[in-house]
């Protein structure tokens, strides 16, 4: 069976609006790459709650040379942004990793990680002092490969991709009316 965006989207609409109040949320907090998830989880957000009641998160380590795109996104949907740069709380945590297990000691892995885990705990700060809930970016083709941080972008309250393609995710961003620069990223 094809996918039909169109079908597919006021199923979703309700289950978000079910979330959000089943678990008490007034604000709907999306960390925001300016990738197609992000994208696409935040203009739900947007159809489901109103743009007054949801809050992106902008989260570059030091420069990040695409923001550009996630500021974009968040001026195209008019949602209340913060920008928090996580650079010094990453540099901080590896010095002091450095220093006690030794430089020798970390894994590869474990500079991957870091910035996706310390992005979550500084989504979750906005989302707790916003009376916030933190939506899931993670698709279902990234969460079957297992392509995503495991309490970093694989964390949330809840997840409205979880059970889409990305293939699917794509549809329902340009469903919703959001362009090629924020749904093809």
């Amino acid at each position: 069976m094809e996918f039909n965006a169109k079908e597919q989207l006021p199923g979703l609409i309700d289950w978000m609006r079910t979330q959000m109040a089943a678990c008490g949320g007034k604000t709907a907090v999306v960390g925001i790459s300016g990738g197609k998830d992000s994208s696409v989880v935040a203009a739900l957000c947007v159809e489901a709650l109103g743009k007054e009641r949801v809050l992106g998160v902008l989260l570059p380590k030091g420069e990040q040379f695409d923001i550009n795109v996630s500021q974009a996104l968040v001026a195209h949907l008019g949602i209340r942004n913060y920008t928090i740069n996580i650079k010094d709380c990453y540099d901080g945590l590896v010095n002091e990793l450095n220093a006690q297990l030794g430089e020798q000691n970390i894994q590869p892995q474990t500079i991957t990680n870091l910035p996706a885990r310390l992005r979550m705990a500084a989504t979750y700060a906005v989302a707790q002092s916003n009376n916030g809930r933190v939506a899931n970016t993670c698709n279902l083709s990234e969460d079957w490969v297992g392509y995503a941080t495991r309490y970093g972008d694989g964390a949330g309250d809840f997840s409205p991709l979880s059970r889409l393609t990305v293939q699917e995710v794509k549809a329902i961003g340009r469903e919703l009316g959001l362009t090629a620069m924020f749904v093809d990223k």
